[in-house]
């Protein structure tokens, strides 16, 4: 997957969270597209390191602009039960994000032509080319459009 960001400094591809691997700039990146995807399952964190893993992707994606973050929390497939997913789900449920997640749309409820499918697409039309990762809903992914930036 390509850098979303880019630094201002030297122009060169970055990540969202760190500093200038070229120029070890700690100037804020500028963001590439209005959509993120964060793997919040990468490096196996328990449910609580990956909510704080999500809390900060989500400080900083609401201070460049964006406006989606598609998140992969997994399903729970190797049968532990998918403790990321049911926190994540469990977080926004509670509200617990409502202050930079305006709307969320879990995987397994955005099938494709589904009502909530359109609803994306109609309130995110550059969201099409990601949607092509729900053809049958994903149990494993959510997405998330931000507060005021929509």
């Amino acid at each position: 997957m390509a850098l979303p960001c880019e630094c201002p400094d030297c122009g060169n591809p970055r990540p969202l969270m760190h500093d200038c691997h070229h120029c070890g700039s700690e100037t804020l990146p500028i963001l590439l597209h209005d959509t993120i995807e964060l793997n919040l399952k990468r490096g196996g964190p328990s449910a609580e390191e990956a909510l704080d893993r999500l809390t900060h992707h989500l400080r900083r994606a609401s201070e460049l602009g964006a406006k989606v973050i598609l998140l992969i929390h997994g399903y729970g497939s190797s049968g532990e039960g998918g403790r990321i997913k049911w926190a994540v789900h469990d977080a926004l449920e509670n509200n617990y994000f409502s202050d930079r997640v305006d709307e969320y749309y879990f995987g397994e409820n955005v099938a494709y032509a589904s009502d909530a499918y359109h609803a994306l697409l109609k309130r995110r039309p550059s969201l099409k080319r990601h949607l092509k990762l729900f053809k049958e809903g994903n149990a494993g992914m959510t997405v998330l459009l931000l507060g005021g930036n929509s």
